[in-house]
């Protein structure tokens, strides 16, 4: 009995080290049809990317010859790049500051539980319904500066004077087509922090109720700082966004006028499949990798040091 007693002991003191091994073999089957397409679709294409940024080739023809660096520094002396990238830290700076806060303004008014705000919560929602197609089209079609809604509206009240070509024009269509970009993704951002505030405890609103704090003081004192991480989240998914947006710019200038619209993106899909030179399409698409990477991650570090220090 004893020595039935004491190797049961022994097992429990030190079960076999079989078990998790297979266990974490078969977590690696179940994982692998997922890690074949991720890195097919991922990690080799990035390669080949920075293979093809070596070469000249059309990305059509079987012949290529390699240039080595060439590609990276004709982009560098390529004024076009820098501005198609100031273009994208625009959209980045103002995506910041409009999408986010009108996010929270939209999450703060549909956290209700009554009954109107169903209908306002499927209103708010609607521009991201859309297709970036038609909601290009439609916009367009709004700028016209003849027969668009916005320029018919300035004249009905007046200002009549403040009607112009938005797309047609270099200082005004940059700023156009991020008004759009804004109304389209902005309630991505509120269903985000409204998600997150569903998370928040009541209690705590209760107690701040019965210490006096009032419907702003509970804002800044318990809603934002709960939503830090809700925040950041949603920051680093405007910041990649903004640096990678392509379709509805494309869709409604085409990167015009004169280039006035360009971001790296739509920069990139003229060099490539417009005038047919993938090899130096392919070193704008590792320059694009290589400054989210660094804007990623300058980002995630001062916020997450932020955060450590007790700052939203």
């Amino acid at each position: 009995m004893s020595n039935t007693i004491n190797s049961q002991a022994i097992q429990l003191a030190y079960p076999k080290r079989g078990k998790p091994r297979s266990k974490a073999l078969t977590a690696l089957v179940f994982l692998l049809p997922a890690l074949l397409v991720y890195g097919l679709f991922n990690f080799y294409s990035i390669i080949m990317t920075l293979f093809y940024s070596t070469q000249e080739w059309s990305g059509i023809s079987a012949n290529m010859t390699f240039i080595g660096l060439d590609n990276y520094i004709k982009l560098v002396n390529t004024p076009a790049v820098w501005h198609s990238l100031l273009n994208n830290f625009k959209l980045v700076i103002i995506s910041l500051a409009v999408q986010l806060p009108f996010g929270m303004v939209l999450a703060l008014i549909i956290n209700s539980d009554r009954k109107s705000m169903k209908f306002l919560r499927t209103v708010y929602f609607m521009p991201m319904l859309l297709s970036t197609v038609s909601t290009g089209i439609l916009w367009q079609l709004m700028y016209d500066p003849y027969f668009g809604l916005i320029n018919k509206a300035l004249h009905a009240i007046g200002l009549g004077k403040w009607a112009q070509p938005w797309l047609g024009q270099s200082n005004t269509a940059m700023v156009a087509t991020i008004f759009v970009i804004c109304w389209q993704y902005t309630p991505q951002y509120m269903i985000l922090l409204r998600a997150g505030m569903t998370g928040i405890p009541e209690e705590l609103y209760e107690a701040g109720r019965i210490d006096g704090a009032g419907t702003v003081r509970q804002f800044f004192h318990i809603t934002l700082p709960l939503l830090a991480g809700t925040i950041r989240t949603s920051a680093v998914l405007s910041i990649v966004g903004s640096l990678k947006y392509f379709d509805l710019i494309y869709v409604m200038t085409g990167g015009g006028p004169n280039g006035a619209t360009d971001v790296m993106a739509t920069y990139m899909y003229k060099r490539g499949f417009v005038e047919f030179n993938m090899g130096y399409a392919s070193t704008v698409a590792t320059f694009m990798l290589f400054v989210s990477l660094v804007v990623i991650i300058s980002f995630r570090t001062m916020t997450t040091q932020r955060g450590e220090g007790g700052q939203v």
